[in-house]
């Protein structure tokens, strides 16, 4: 894989959607890490609801280069805020931090991590005693206690160890059958090929289902092993960086056993799945079946929330089991909020998401594929079958896809986003505009089950072109046009 050049001077520091993340070794050192974790340690004690008086912050890590050091230095900070940390004993999918936190009643979580980023990142994600990433108000705190230059010394010695893999996967187990789970399965004659892109979620499936599914061949892993390159990709459940798997679910289908494949990204809190033909399904499809799921089936109470890129089937789905479905700006916070807020039922986002309002105001992946399972259980038949049966019952078929464009340079970024604001386009590859909606970059919708959406990332100097359209050609010659529109300007 050849990388993109080093840059030469540091990022400030600034949090983004889901914490502070940069270039291992530019962005992000130990001499930059230490305040910043000893900053985000003081507001996690400032910030702690009346009634909380645990000191301990928990510390979790994944499995890129230096995370696991890089977790044992900040330890040092957090005691210099006069806190007690607690360092997971090995790799961990960043929501079993979140568990963690509820299950130890602690301040909050510091989990070195840079998520789906490509491999020459790293960063801190920050999580609540509520055991969900803490709001942009409480960064932009921590900002400010950054910039005041406030003195804490790190203070070295030895810190406490605990089992938070094992602490995770027992809390999932109470909350689901997945011995019933693996049983299932094996009745449906239906594969599970997981693929946790060489990342923080290796093994936790087969751990959930057991010893016994692996050896039946119910279960089993690819890529999971370290490998802090993630085998030349990103470590994003996006199709392009999914061959392997792809294949391998083809392969066991046409060889007579029906096969599902999951995938995990680099810290375990997105999903993506590929159905039986090997057709790659991200939250877009996977969205309605949870809704379906749990509204249906299961029967449990609460609202909808999707984010501005979400598909259309997500609303389509909800509304027809008379759930009310809100739309909010890409980012799980605000979803996490929702959930902190009322009642809900599922919340999502496109880029892989999901949480449940039965657990953590919090992206699990490792939970959403034991839902995953268990709503193909339930309904009796494989993955692509049971999408296919959703879109005609609520809709029609819809297909999606996401282009990720790097931009040259900031000042491009700025031209861009400044003709968006002041001329959004009236036509769309030959398509009339019918709405502008700007909750979140500017979503053009074009008609049912067709829109186009442009955002900036938070994280990197990169436009995302996301569309929606009822064939799989019309979204690529919408993305095309995007594509030509944002380069021309």
């Amino acid at each position: 894989m050849a990388s993109a050049p080093l840059p030469l001077e540091a990022s400030p520091i600034a949090f983004g959607t889901d914490g502070w993340r940069g270039i291992l070794g530019v962005d992000i050192t130990v001499e930059r890490l230490l305040p910043v974790a000893a900053a985000a340690a003081r507001e996690l004690e400032a910030s702690a609801p009346e009634g909380l008086s645990s000191r301990e912050v928990v510390l979790g890590y994944d499995r890129r280069f230096l995370a696991p050091e890089l977790a044992a230095a900040i330890a040092a900070a957090v005691r210099g805020a006069d806190l007690e940390p607690v360092l997971s004993d090995s790799p961990t999918p960043t929501p079993a931090s979140s568990w963690a936190v509820v299950e130890r009643g602690a301040l909050g979580a510091l989990v070195i991590t840079a998520s789906h980023n490509p491999p020459e990142w790293l960063g801190l994600k920050i999580k609540g005693p509520f055991g969900g990433s803490v709001e942009g108000d409480f960064t932009q705190r921590v900002e400010r206690r950054l910039a005041a230059g406030g003195i804490t010394v790190p203070i070295p010695g030895d810190t406490p160890r605990f089992d938070a893999l094992g602490a995770y996967v027992a809390g999932l187990k109470a909350k689901v059958d997945t011995g019933a789970l693996a049983a299932g399965l094996e009745r449906l004659g239906l594969r599970v090929i997981v693929d946790p892109m060489h990342g923080s979620a290796a093994g936790v499936l087969p751990a959930l289902l057991g010893q016994g599914a692996v050896e039946s061949g119910v279960i089993r892993e690819i890529r999971a092993e370290r490998d802090p390159l993630f085998g030349g990709h990103p470590p994003e459940p996006l199709a392009p960086y999914l061959g392997e798997l792809i294949a391998a679910v083809r392969s066991s289908t046409a060889a007579g056993q029906p096969a599902m494949g999951i995938v995990f990204d680099g810290d375990g809190d997105r999903i993506a799945a590929v159905d039986e033909h090997g057709r790659f399904c991200s939250t877009q499809l996977l969205m309605p079946l949870f809704i379906d799921h749990l509204a249906r089936a299961r029967a449990l109470p609460g609202t909808v929330i999707k984010t501005v890129s979400g598909s259309d089937l997500m609303a389509l789905v909800a509304e027809n089991l008379g759930r009310e479905v809100i739309e909010m700006p890409v980012g799980f916070k605000y979803i996490a909020a929702e959930m902190l807020a009322g009642e809900v039922l599922v919340g999502g986002e496109e880029s892989g998401g999901v949480g449940f309002g039965m657990h953590l105001p919090e992206r699990d992946a490792p939970f959403a594929a034991l839902l995953l399972i268990e709503a193909l259980v339930e309904g009796g038949v494989p993955l692509g079958q049971r999408i296919d049966a959703l879109q005609s019952r609520c809709g029609g078929a819809a297909a999606y896809d996401r282009l990720d464009l790097r931009l040259p340079d900031m000042a491009a970024r700025s031209r861009l986003e400044a003709r968006l604001a002041q001329a959004p386009p009236s036509e769309v590859a030959g398509a009339p505009v019918r709405e502008v909606i700007t909750t979140d970059g500017v979503k053009l919708r074009l008609g049912p089950n067709h829109w186009l959406m442009l955002r900036f990332s938070g994280t990197e100097p990169l436009l995302r072109l996301y569309c929606e359209a009822p064939t799989a050609e019309r979204v690529a010659q919408v993305l095309d046009w995007a594509r030509k529109l944002a380069e021309g300007i």
